[in-house]
């Protein structure tokens, strides 16, 4: 009888197309499949909770697959990580769900992080999981523009030409800003996100924090509804798909 796993997945994303399977390049989705054919003996189709974009990364991304049943849950997720060490890809949970969960559509919020080291030195460790922003950024600027996400809007402004969702409304849930030493962490919580809905955002609030844009002209993109005149969008290496709720 055929048994339906969750499992939990943190990657690095930087030498990778995004999640989602491609004809062309590696996925993580892709990466995991072949695993799971490798120690179960057939194709096994991975559903994640949600796309990530090329170079994003992940501490806690979700998918499920179905199979038979799996007699011991801990060697069978060490053997997981065995062959997904040398990939940048570590599945930290796998657990056992009813057949009807889905990842995607029983999933409730998403919470997204983004990294930026507000610096004038090069990164070392954080080489490829974060921006490095030189200039001196205001921290308080910021903090009251990011307020201004929280709740139901438009989002046509912040998201990609090429997204296909249906309505640019979207509710945000969180928005908020801490600051650790030369880092900034923006934390945004919501059920869904247009496609580079998050990093568009940031792109804003860097503008603002280098005194490039004032709250005023967040509000105006806001109305405007144009992505003609958003900020470019924020380098996908310091994005992490932190936490998906169900």
């Amino acid at each position: 009888m055929k048994s339906n796993y969750q499992i939990i997945i943190e990657y690095d994303g930087t030498n990778y197309n995004g999640w989602q399977y491609q004809k062309n390049g590696s996925s993580i989705q892709n990466e995991i499949e072949k695993v799971l054919k490798k120690l179960l003996k057939k194709k096994i189709r991975v559903i994640g909770s949600g796309r990530t974009d090329a170079g994003v990364h992940a501490v806690g991304q979700s998918a499920n697959f179905f199979c038979d049943k799996i007699d011991n849950d801990k060697n069978f997720l060490n053997s997981l990580n065995f062959f997904l060490s040398k990939k940048d890809i570590s599945i930290s949970l796998i657990k056992k769900k009813n057949l009807n969960f889905h990842s995607r559509f029983d999933a409730k919020k998403r919470t997204y992080k983004y990294i930026i080291v507000n610096r004038k030195n090069f990164l070392v460790l954080d080489k490829n999981r974060a921006w490095l922003v030189k200039k001196k950024l205001n921290i308080n600027n910021m903090r009251k523009a990011i307020k201004l996400f929280s709740g139901t809007h438009n989002f046509n402004a912040f998201r990609s030409s090429s997204c296909s969702a249906k309505s640019p409304i979207r509710t945000i849930e969180k928005s908020s800003l801490i600051k650790k030493g030369d880092k900034i962490i923006m934390i945004f919580s919501s059920k869904s996100f247009l496609q580079h809905q998050v990093r568009s955002m940031v792109g804003c609030l860097k503008f603002i924090g280098e005194g490039k844009w004032n709250i005023d002209k967040l509000k105006r993109l806001f109305k405007s509804r144009k992505r003609s005149h958003c900020a470019p969008p924020a380098p996908s290496s310091g994005l992490y798909l932190y936490k998906v709720t169900y």
